[in-house]
């Protein structure tokens, strides 16, 4: 299993901006596909952008145009970069990855993004 840690989450002014990180711990894999996903109160965890070991990516129509997904595999590291933020993207963030040849994805724990109105 892969230990996976966020950081970057906190409270902002709305319009304002924040950037997210998620590092694997260790070494000696690779991994595949890297996301981050949010879980507001109340509401079930939903898929905010996606990408793969080759950079392509994916986004929520909700955040296309002011989330950036990205990734340095060097770091086995993914980042998301949010602007423009709106309160209802308040939530707790979550990334996600799967190592290269396995079937199970890892999580992480979660960082708190708060965007006040």
């Amino acid at each position: 299993q892969m230990e996976l840690s966020e950081s970057g989450g906190g409270l902002v002014q709305a319009g304002g901006s924040l950037r997210l990180s998620c590092g694997a711990l260790g070494n000696g894999f690779s991994i595949n596909t890297m996301a981050w996903y949010r879980q507001a109160p109340g509401k079930q965890r939903e898929l905010v952008a996606v990408i793969s070991p080759g950079s392509s990516t994916n986004y929520a129509d909700s955040v296309k145009g002011r989330f950036t997904i990205s990734r340095d595999n060097a770091k086995s590291t993914v980042y998301l970069q949010m602007n423009s933020l709106k309160p209802e993207d308040t939530a707790v963030y979550y990334c996600k990855a799967r190592k290269l040849g396995e079937y199970s994805d890892d999580w992480g724990r979660g960082t708190k993004v708060t965007a006040a109105s």
